[in-house]
C-alpha cells in the first residue's frame, strides 16, 4: 500500500507560494487588496506533472537572497505614519520552524512570496533530477525586510481565486517576520543589489526620478481596464509632503531605490519587497512619499484626469510597470525539492476508485479540509459557482444508486458487441460502499448578468466547478481518502431526487471514503478500456500540430511515426510456432490462421497474443476531382449522403459491425459539402475534394502530408481508446479511379490490368476510366520512389487517410485488417514509405477489381475472404474481424496435449 501523503507538506506547499512580504508602510487596505491580486499570479502551473521518460532541461538557476538595506531615519518612518507609534526593529528567523503551529486569529504568520510562472517553470524539471542542495529559498533572504503590522497582515480566508493554498494550513519551512511593537523604533536597513542605481534614477511607471510640475498626481494603478471601485492604492496628495529630517545630520538622504509593490497586471516578476521608503507611483515627485491617509491631508482635490480609462493610457501604464517589475530582481522562489515533490505525488497518484472502499466513518475535520481545498479552487470572474451537497444517509444513496443502475443498463444496449462485453465486467459506481457520497453542482446565474469571463463563454460555470472538483480529489488523496466520479445519471432526474433547485447544473457525483489501497494505475487502465495517451501527443508549440516538449525542437508526426515502427518480435514469432505444434491439434491443421496467429504475437511481443478486441472500422470520406472526366454515373453528392447514412446506421459496413461487435467510425478528410456536427463524426477535412488529377496535382504535398496525419491521429484516438484491432474503411464517388491510378505506379502495371467496374460501370465507362488513368500516368510522371509525391499527384484524401492510419497502428503494434482495391492501394503506398508496415497488415478479402488482385500479389498478402466483394465500407475487413479474433482466441483456450494428457504421434 503507498505511504499516504502528509497533509501539512502539502498545505505547507501550496502555502508557500501564495503573497510575498509587504513594506510596513503601505495602508492595510492597499496590503490586503495588493496581496490578493498578487496571489492570482501564482501557482497556476505549478502542478503540472511532468511525463515519465522524458529528460526535461533548462531548469533555471536560483537567483542569491537580496543583501540587507541600509538604515533609514527614524524621523523619516514617524512621519509616514502620522500619529502612530514608531515600529519596532524587525527581528526575522532565520530557520524554518520545525514544529509549526496552526493558525489563530492572533497569530497569523506573514504570507510568503508569490510563485511567478517563471519560478515554476523553471523548477518543474528538477522532478526527474537526481536529489541536490536546497533551493535558495531556504536561505535567509528577508533579512531586513520590515515586518508587517499586525493590521496589514492577511487572513487566510482573504484568498483569492488563484490561490490553492488558502484556508487552515500550517506554516512552511519560510521566514516569518514578527509583529511591530510600538515600544520602540529601530533603523530599517536599504537593500544592496545590483539593480539599486537603476532604480534610483527611474520611477516604476519609467519616468525620471525628479518631480515636474506638469506631471498630473493622485492617479490610480489601472486595473483590467476598469475603473476601480475602490483604489488599489491610496490616492497621493496634490503637493508634496516634506519629511523633516532628524539624526545623524543634514547630509542624511532618504534612499530611493525600493519600490511599491505595484498592482499585477499578469504573471510578471514581483518587486523585491524590501524598502522603508516605498517608491513614488506614477505622476509623485520623486523621493516624497505617499500620505498614508488622503482623507486628512488638507487641500486634496481628486482630478478628472486621475480617472482616465482610455485603453491606450492604461496599456502604456501597464507596459510601464511591467519593464519595472523586469528588472525589479530574481523571481520569487519555488517550492523546496520535498514540497515540490509532494506536491506532484498527489497529483500521480489520484485515482478514480471503485473498489476497495472501507465503511470506515470520515472525521468531520478530514472533510473539513478536503471541501475547503474544492472550494479555494480558481473560477473564472471569481464566480465560485459550485455548492458541495454531503450525502450520508443510506436511503438517499439507495435512489441514487437506483437511478444510476438504469443508466448504466441504457448505456452498455448502446455499446458494440465487443464494448459490451468488457463494461459488464467493469464496476462503475460505489454508492453505498462509501459512507459519503458529495454531489458537485454549478449556478450558471451566480455572479449576475455581468460576471467577469462569461460574457462569450457562459459554460464557463461548469469548468469552474470542475476545477472544484480536481481540488476535491487532489485534498482527499492526500488524505488518504479514494474518490469514485459517477457520471450515469439523468441530470434532471438527479437534480428532482435531490430536490436541488433546478437552475443548477450537476457538474459531478462523487463517491468519497477510506480504501484498502490505491492502484499504481487507473483501474480503466488495468481493465483494459484505454490506455494514456503520452504527452508528446498532446503538447502543440504556438500552433496545433506543432508538437514540440518544452526544450526540444518540433518534431514532425509523420517521421517520428515511421521512427517507432519494428518487424515482428523474432522471440514471440518462435514462441507462437512451438505452441501451435503442442496444440491439441495436428501441425498446420488451421492453415492461414496458424500463420495470423503468429503474426499477432510477433506485433505483441507476448504469446498467447491479446485477443484483437474491442476494434474499430475507420471509414474516411472524401471526394474526386476526377469525377468530372465521367467515370461512374453516380453523382459525386452520393458521398456525402452515403456519409449521413453511416451514422444513421443504415448501411452494409453498420449491419456487419454490429454483428461482429465492432464500432464504426467516420472521418470527414474531404467531402465537398459541409456534413453537420453529427455523434460518431470526426471532422478533420483537409479541403472540399482533390484536385482533377488530369489537369494537374489532385493535391498539394503538404495536403496529402496532413491527410497522412489525420489517419496517424486516427489510430493513436482509438486505440486510445481501447481498441485492439483496426479495420480500414473508405466512402467516395470515383475513388477506385484514384486506386487504379496508384496500383498501377507501384506495381507497373498497365492502367488496363488494374482498372476495374468500380460501382458496376458498363463497358464504354470502363474504356473511358481506363484511358483517365492513363493520361493523369503520363501528365504526372509519377516516381513510385517518391511515395507522398505519388499520392499527391494521383491519390485522394481518404487514401492518404488510410496510410495514415495503416503507419499509425503499426507504430502502436496493433493489427490493421485490410479492405478492398482502395485499401490495397493505400498500404502500397504505406509500404513504399515504411516496409516494416506489413507487419502489421492482414489481408481480409480479395476485391472483385482486377487491381486488388494486383496490390496483394505485391505485398505478398494472402486474403482471408475471398466473396467478389467490390462495396468498401470496410465490409471485407468486418468479415473476416471474427477469423483474425479466433486465431487469437485459439492460442489461449485450446489445451496441449501435455496439459490435456493426448498422446501425440
Amino acid at each position: 500500500m503507498p505511504q499516504a501523503v502528509d497533509p501539512a507538506a502539502v498545505q505547507d506547499a501550496a502555502a508557500s507560494a501564495t503573497t510575498g512580504p509587504v513594506p510596513a508602510e503601505v495602508p492595510p487596505a492597499a496590503v490586503a487588496e495588493a496581496g490578493v491580486l498578487q496571489a492570482t499570479a501564482g501557482t497556476a502551473d505549478a502542478g503540472v506533472p511532468v511525463q515519465p521518460g522524458v529528460d526535461p532541461s533548462g531548469a533555471g538557476d536560483v537567483v542569491p537572497a537580496a543583501q540587507p538595506a541600509a538604515p533609514q531615519d527614524p524621523a523619516a518612518a514617524q512621519a509616514q505614519q502620522p500619529g502612530a507609534p514608531a515600529p519596532e526593529a524587525p527581528q526575522l528567523q532565520s530557520q524554518p520552524q520545525p514544529h509549526p503551529q496552526p493558525l489563530t486569529p492572533d497569530a497569523v504568520p506573514a504570507p510568503p512570496a508569490a510563485e511567478s510562472p517563471e519560478a515554476v517553470e523553471a523548477s518543474e524539471p528538477a522532478v526527474l533530477r537526481a536529489p541536490g542542495p536546497q533551493p535558495a529559498e531556504n536561505a535567509p533572504d528577508d533579512a531586513g525586510v520590515p515586518a508587517v503590522p499586525a493590521a496589514a497582515q492577511m487572513q487566510p480566508q482573504a484568498a483569492d481565486d488563484g490561490d490553492p493554498g488558502a484556508g487552515d494550513r500550517a506554516d512552511g519551512p519560510q521566514l516569518q517576520p514578527q509583529v511591530p511593537d510600538a515600544a520602540a523604533a529601530g533603523p530599517a536597513v536599504a537593500p544592496q543589489h545590483p539593480q539599486a542605481h537603476h532604480a534610483e534614477q527611474f520611477l516604476p511607471s519609467g519616468l525620471p526620478g525628479e518631480p515636474h510640475p506638469e506631471q498630473p498626481l493622485g492617479q490610480f494603478v489601472p486595473v483590467e481596464g476598469q475603473v476601480p471601485t475602490s483604489p488599489h492604492l491610496a490616492p497621493t496628495p496634490p503637493q508634496p509632503l516634506v519629511l523633516p529630517l532628524e539624526g545623524p545630520g543634514p547630509d542624511t538622504q532618504v534612499p530611493q531605490s525600493p519600490q511599491v509593490p505595484q498592482v499585477p497586471q499578469g504573471p510578471q516578476e514581483q518587486p523585491e519587497p524590501a524598502a522603508t521608503v516605498p517608491a513614488p507611483r506614477e505622476g509623485e515627485p520623486a523621493g516624497v512619499p505617499a500620505a498614508p491617509d488622503a482623507e486628512h491631508t488638507p487641500g486634496v482635490v481628486q482630478h478628472a484626469e486621475d480617472l482616465r480609462t482610455r485603453v491606450a493610457d492604461q496599456e502604456e501604464s501597464t507596459a510601464a510597470m511591467a519593464e519595472a517589475r523586469q528588472s525589479a530582481g530574481p523571481a520569487a522562489p519555488g517550492y523546496a525539492d520535498a514540497e515540490r515533490e509532494a506536491v506532484l505525488r498527489v497529483m500521480r497518484e489520484r485515482r478514480d476508485i471503485r473498489n476497495g472502499f472501507r465503511s470506515d466513518p470520515i472525521p468531520h475535520e478530514v472533510l473539513l479540509r478536503v471541501l475547503e481545498a474544492a472550494h479555494t479552487a480558481p473560477s473564472v470572474g471569481h464566480s465560485q459557482p459550485w455548492d458541495f451537497v454531503v450525502i450520508r444517509s443510506a436511503e438517499t444513496r439507495r435512489t441514487m444508486h437506483e437511478l444510476s443502475m438504469r443508466q448504466r443498463e441504457a448505456y452498455a444496449k448502446s455499446l458494440p458487441k465487443g464494448r459490451a462485453k468488457q463494461f459488464k465486467e467493469l464496476k462503475i459506481e460505489a454508492i453505498l460502499d462509501t459512507p459519503v457520497n458529495i454531489v458537485v453542482t454549478a449556478d450558471p446565474t451566480r455572479g449576475g448578468r455581468h460576471t467577469l469571463g462569461r460574457h462569450t463563454q457562459p459554460q464557463m460555470a461548469p469548468y469552474s466547478s470542475a476545477l472544484a472538483v480536481e481540488n476535491l480529489w487532489l485534498a482527499a488523496r492526500a488524505e488518504g481518502l479514494g474518490v469514485g466520479w459517477v457520471s450515469f445519471f439523468d441530470e434532471r432526474e438527479m437534480v428532482r431526487a435531490l430536490g436541488l433547485p433546478e437552475h443548477l447544473e450537476v457538474v459531478a457525483y462523487l463517491c468519497v471514503g477510506y480504501v484498502d489501497e490505491f492502484p499504481d494505475e487507473p483501474e480503466l487502465m488495468q481493465a483494459g478500456w484505454s490506455k494514456r495517451r503520452p504527452l508528446s501527443w498532446v503538447v502543440h508549440e504556438e500552433t496545433y500540430g506543432r508538437r514540440a516538449l518544452p526544450g526540444e525542437e518540433p518534431h514532425d508526426l509523420l517521421a517520428e511515426t515511421v521512427a517507432q515502427i519494428r518487424p515482428l518480435d523474432a522471440k514471440a514469432l518462435g514462441e507462437a510456432w512451438e505452441r501451435q505444434k503442442r496444440m491439441t491439434k495436428p501441425a498446420g491443421a488451421l492453415g492461414m490462421l496458424e500463420i495470423i496467429s503468429a503474426q499477432l504475437s510477433g506485433l505483441s511481443r507476448q504469446c498467447p497474443p491479446p485477443i484483437p478486441e474491442p476494434a474499430a472500422v475507420a471509414i474516411f470520406a472524401g471526394d474526386h476531382g476526377v469525377h468530372a472526366q465521367g467515370v461512374t454515373p453516380w453523382p459525386q453528392e452520393v458521398t456525402a449522403q452515403m456519409v449521413a447514412n453511416f451514422l444513421g446506421g443504415g448501411a452494409v459496413c453498420n449491419a456487419f459491425a454490429a454483428q461482429v461487435g465492432a464500432e464504426v467510425c467516420v472521418v470527414d478528410v474531404g467531402v465537398v459539402a459541409d456534413l453537420p456536427a453529427t455523434p460518431g463524426l470526426l471532422p478533420r477535412k483537409i479541403r472540399g475534394g482533390t484536385s482533377d488529377m488530369t489537369t494537374g496535382p489532385a493535391m498539394t504535398r503538404e495536403e496529402a502530408k496532413a491527410a497522412i496525419e489525420v489517419g496517424i491521429e486516427t489510430a493513436r484516438d482509438l486505440v486510445a481508446a481501447g481498441n485492439k484491432a483496426l479495420l480500414t474503411g473508405e466512402m467516395g464517388i470515383a475513388n477506385t479511379t484514384a486506386s487504379a491510378a496508384l496500383i498501377s505506379v507501384f506495381t507497373g502495371a498497365d492502367p488496363a490490368e488494374v482498372t476495374g467496374r468500380g460501382t458496376g460501370i458498363n463497358d464504354e465507362t470502363l474504356a473511358r476510366k481506363t484511358e483517365v488513368v492513363r493520361r493523369a500516368l503520363e501528365l504526372h510522371q509519377p516516381d513510385p520512389a517518391d511515395p507522398i509525391g505519388v499520392l499527391a499527384a494521383i491519390g485522394g484524401f481518404e487514401h492518404a487517410a488510410m496510410v495514415g492510419l495503416l503507419l499509425g497502428g503499426a507504430s502502436l503494434r496493433t493489427p490493421v485488417i485490410l479492405d478492398g482495391v482502395s485499401a490495397g492501394a493505400a498500404a502500397l503506398v504505406a509500404r513504399a514509405i515504411a516496409p516494416e508496415v506489413l507487419a502489421a497488415c492482414i489481408a481480409g478479402h480479395r476485391s472483385a477489381e482486377p487491381g486488388h488482385v494486383a496490390a496483394l500479389n505485391k505485398l505478398g498478402l494472402r486474403p482471408l475472404v475471398d466473396l467478389d466483394l467490390r462495396l468498401g465500407e470496410g465490409t471485407g475487413a468486418l468479415l473476416a474481424l471474427p477469423l483474425v479474433q479466433s486465431t487469437a482466441r485459439a492460442m489461449h483456450e485450446v489445451a496441449t496435449f501435455d496439459s490435456a494428457g493426448v498422446t501425440e504421434k
